[in-house]
């Protein structure tokens, strides 16, 4: 049974790398040129639309729970606001980390610099580490964004729903962050160039969260925090419950995201809060594809993918019992079957690098 070593500066990143795994040439669904050149059409109108409904309903709703503040009746106030202040950042700071959310770059990056603030995420490092993450999704010791590692901590996924792991990290690394730059493991994705700007985000992250401490203690209030903070705890449930699904209980050290990824029918509230990372497979196989595309490019190519699961339940139902083998069979892995017209696997590659695993029979 293989012992991972999920670390970046670790033996497996290494290895990755002197077996071709890091930085491969991953497979494609062949997709006419004119066809992919109108998916990948950007445009303003999508986006705008949405980050008005999304920052609308925020101050809507914190509006409320402010007015209501004291009495039972805030509640479903605040539980709507923290699950678009700590779920919805999420989506958004990934899409506008790509950069085609928006048409506008000014418009991409303002969202995603306020995004990435509500999640916890460092903007200068994490657009770094994501870039990482497409690049080499799901090979140990070369991705940084790996959200359940082989034997599954299962305390800590339960944790994730609150937020914990997330916010215990974060403050820490941001303090370290604020004193001296981006940590050694970060260093291996982050350009030196960026080294500053890691470094200056850190330092406005700071101080925003003492000032907003500094007001809760002369408040004598945790109002504050439910404005700025406690939501990414609280209304962290959203985003975990969808990001887990991306990869969980599929195969790792791969290079196909047929292989490692997970494309999930969902409901309309969901695919807004998410927006539409549930054709994960899709947006893997290209990235540059806006979210506002996805279905219409999960349309023409899933002739070649693993059938998507029906619902957010149906995926759990199939990744939970994966997750628990992976606890003492931790080469086991759901292997995705591919419909009668599908290209193969890259059977060369898929042999190299699963080794002995054990599928799903």
């Amino acid at each position: 049974m293989t012992k991972r070593d999920y670390s970046l500066l670790g033996p497996d990143g290494a290895r990755a790398v002197e077996t071709g795994l890091a930085a491969a040439e991953w497979y494609h669904t062949e997709v006419p040129r004119k066809v992919m050149k109108d998916l990948m059409q950007r445009s303003d109108s999508p986006a705008i639309r949405d980050t008005i409904i999304l920052y609308g309903c925020m101050i809507g709703f914190a509006a409320g729970g402010i007015a209501l503040w004291g009495t039972w009746w805030c509640v479903p106030f605040w539980l709507a606001y923290g699950v678009l202040y700590g779920s919805a950042s999420d989506s958004r700071w990934h899409e506008c980390g790509h950069g085609t959310a928006f048409k506008t770059a000014w418009m991409n990056n303002a969202v995603y610099e306020i995004a990435s603030f509500m999640i916890m995420r460092n903007s200068a490092t994490w657009r770094w580490s994501h870039a990482r993450h497409h690049t080499d999704t799901y090979i140990v010791g070369r991705d940084p964004e790996i959200a359940i590692m082989r034997p599954p901590a299962f305390a800590k996924l339960v944790a994730a729903f609150f937020g914990i792991p997330d916010v215990l990290a974060f403050f820490p690394r941001m303090i370290a962050n604020a004193l001296s730059g981006p940590t050694a493991d970060e260093r291996t994705f982050v350009p030196q160039s960026e080294w500053a700007k890691v470094q200056r985000v850190a330092i406005i992250y700071t101080a925003i969260y003492a000032a907003t401490i500094g007001l809760a203690f002369s408040m004598q209030s945790i109002l504050p925090l439910m404005v700025i903070g406690l939501p990414r705890m609280y209304g962290a449930w959203h985003h975990i419950m969808t990001g887990l699904l991306q990869h969980g209980g599929l195969a790792d050290n791969v290079i196909d995201h047929r292989l490692n990824s997970r494309t999930v029918y969902m409901n309309p509230v969901s695919r807004f809060i998410y927006w539409n990372m549930n054709y994960h497979v899709e947006h893997h196989m290209f990235p540059m594809v806006p979210y506002h595309a996805l279905p219409r490019l999960h349309d023409t190519i899933k002739h070649d993918l693993p059938a998507p699961n029906r619902s957010i339940a149906e995926a759990f139902r199939e990744m939970w019992p994966a997750l628990r083998r992976q606890l003492s069979y931790e080469d086991y892995f759901l292997e995705r079957a591919l419909p009668a017209s599908a290209k193969p696997y890259r059977t060369d590659f898929h042999k190299a690098a699963l080794g002995d695993a054990i599928p799903a029979e």
